[in-house]
């Protein structure tokens, strides 16, 4: 039997599309769907209402099948009470509708989705820091290897945080027990990993967890650069090196930075009979702030001290402390250094001596002895290299003594050098100067040689002067930024600088007369110190100022005579002896302002 075909209107495609498309059609759906969004908005209440209360009621019936059976009496004895009491109450249905009305209104509000987890660019960085550590965190025959390629870097990134640009801020991971944690290599391995795959360019501290087999990775903020040289609120016996991390001391100091007023952690020194770290090294290279150091530790001390000051380089750094009070001398050439440390030493021995008499005695210590005597060397290498070759004995010789016994002396020793020239460094100034400090770009190999530990950060991108590492003693290494110290001598110095250090500085030191300082003789005359230690051991017979050559001529008619030439320094007393050449004695430097 032949089959009907079928009509030509369901065979024919065209006339239903020409439907779909009508315009009439799209009218009826624009309609139909501003009528569904009118009925939404007029109901959205109603719609939240009813969302909340059957949120309500599925939360009520979680907690009837959480009860246990044995409570499920009381509970309903309980809730049948509540509804008696407010049918009871005047107005109590009508109260409890609309409370259950506004307990279902806030129940189906609707919520912001809270994101949770990383996004897919963090995902992405977590993933490839986590492969970029499987060779150094896998082993060979582990049945359940934490770290692996392809495996879950959820189980071993415990904590992770990033902050708006998308960076890594902090991290915290978990490496497998048989992991060498105690040995540096193997830590220094982790780190430049996680250094190069976390984003160059910022500083980074890691910190090791040796018990419970965690690293921890943060970012650390840039340390101010903008605390000037100031009067920092400390007592005597401590000086400030500089600034570092809030989190690594426990000590703020208010300090004025730009215009503002602000706590800053500082790294406090101590120094004294009972500190541990009585000396102070300072390394770095060229222009990196050792100077500038050097420079506020000079101004801290002449708070509560004495300064003597040896200029290695010669370049005149310390001209603004000439003359000054409290400040015993500031010497640039040999002789001068020489003469001066060889009465330094000496004044180290008598202070020894004296102290010592004084508590045979049953007695204190005089008070010439308990005042600080700060011996500040910048560059003694670049002396030392001169005096191998005029074949003189080395400075660093006279700093023997005031090194091993300054402290019971109240004689505190700081040393500054480069790193060029640090091996030819004495041997006391190597063992005595137990707090170090390291300034400018340096390896994490180079610190650790002068440290003795290498540092947990990374080494910053951008190293401002006066920015370094600094250990006292056997405390962990800090960061360091040192307060700007410059010159105000210099052309080059701000304004704003150059009056903060001013502010500073101690009066001068000009005797009534007129004359320049000097130490009284007979016939009241008086001999410029600072002229006869830079001419040498031997002074003018008359007690008058003379220059560098006329004295040094004058040296050999004093030996010859049979005067006795003893090594000068700012505190020395001239006298002179029968033959009318001076003789120069060591003395206190109390005893020779008493004179004077």
């Amino acid at each position: 039997m032949a089959r009907r075909p079928l009509p030509r209107i369901l065979t024919n495609s065209a006339p239903l599309a020409r439907m779909a498309h009508s315009a009439s059609l799209a009218r009826s759906r624009e309609l139909a769907r501003t009528a569904a969004d009118s009925a939404s908005d007029v109901f959205h209440p109603l719609i939240t209402i009813g969302r909340g209360l059957r949120r309500l009621g599925a939360a009520g019936r979680e907690r009837w099948a959480g009860t246990p059976k044995d409570q499920r009496g009381p509970l309903a004895f309980f809730v049948g009470a509540c509804v008696l009491v407010v049918w009871l109450v005047p107005y109590g249905p009508l109260l409890a509708l609309i409370g259950v009305m506004g307990a279902g209104a806030w129940a189906g509000r609707e919520r912001t989705p809270v994101v949770t987890g990383p996004s897919e660019a963090e995902t992405e960085r977590l993933r490839a820091l986590y492969e970029a550590l499987v060779p150094y965190l896998s082993a060979e025959g582990d049945p359940s290897p934490l770290y692996a390629h392809g495996g879950d870097w959820e189980r071993a990134f415990a904590e992770y945080a990033f902050d708006d640009s998308g960076r890594l801020e902090r991290l915290q991971l978990k490496y497998p027990a048989y992991f060498t944690d105690g040995e540096d290599r193997s830590r220094v391995r982790i780190e430049q990993v996680l250094y190069a795959k976390a984003g160059r360019g910022r500083e980074y501290r890691f910190t090791w967890d040796e018990l419970a087999n965690q690293l921890t990775l943060t970012v650390l903020d840039a340390l101010p650069t903008d605390i000037a040289a100031q009067r920092f609120v400390t007592s005597p016996g401590e000086t400030v090196l500089g600034f570092t991390d809030p989190d690594s001391v426990q000590r703020t100091l208010p300090v004025t930075g730009g215009e503002e007023t602000r706590d800053a952690p500082p790294v406090v020194w101590r120094t004294g009979q009972r500190s541990t770290e009585p000396h102070l090294l300072v390394l770095g290279q060229p222009g990196t702030g050792a100077t500038t150091l050097l420079r506020s530790i000079a101004l801290q001390a002449l708070q509560h001290g004495d300064v003597l000051v040896i200029d290695g380089s010669g370049t005149g750094e310390y001209g603004c402390l000439v003359g000054r009070q409290g400040v015993l001398g500031v010497e640039s050439g040999l002789a001068g250094a020489l003469a001066t440390l060889e009465w330094a030493s000496h004044e180290t021995e008598r202070r020894l001596i004296a102290g010592n008499r004084a508590r045979q005695a049953g007695g204190a210590a005089p008070d010439e002895t308990r005042r600080p005597l700060w011996i500040i060397a910048d560059r003694p290498t670049a002396l030392s290299h001169i005096a191998v070759a005029e074949e003189r004995d080395d400075p660093q010789r006279w700093l023997q003594v005031p090194l091993r016994h300054g402290r019971a002396a109240q004689v505190t020793v700081v040393v500054a050098d480069q790193f060029e020239t640090a091996e030819l460094l004495s041997d006391p100034v190597r063992a005595h100067t137990k707090a170090r400090v390291v300034l400018g770009p340096a390896t994490a190999e180079e610190v650790r040689a002068v440290l003795g530990a290498p540092p947990h950060t990374t080494p910053p991108a951008q190293v401002p002067p006066g920015r370094g590492y600094a250990r006292l003693g056997n405390a962990p290494v800090l960061r360091l930024q040192v307060p700007a110290t410059p010159d105000p001598l210099d052309d080059a110095t701000g304004q704003a600088h150059r009056e903060a250090v001013t502010a500073l500085l101690p009066e001068h030191t000009m005797p009534a007369d007129g004359a320049g300082p000097g130490e009284p003789v007979a016939g009241g005359k008086r001999v410029d110190v600072g002229k006869a230690v830079a001419a040498g051991p031997a002074a003018r017979a008359d007690g008058a100022e003379a220059d560098d050559g006329s004295a040094a001529a004058k040296a050999p008619q004093a030996e010859e005579s049979g005067s006795v030439a003893e090594p000068v320094g700012a505190s020395a007393r001239v006298r002179t002896d029968k033959g009318g050449e001076p003789r120069v004695i060591k003395g206190s430097v109390e005893a020779v302002r008493a004179e004077g």
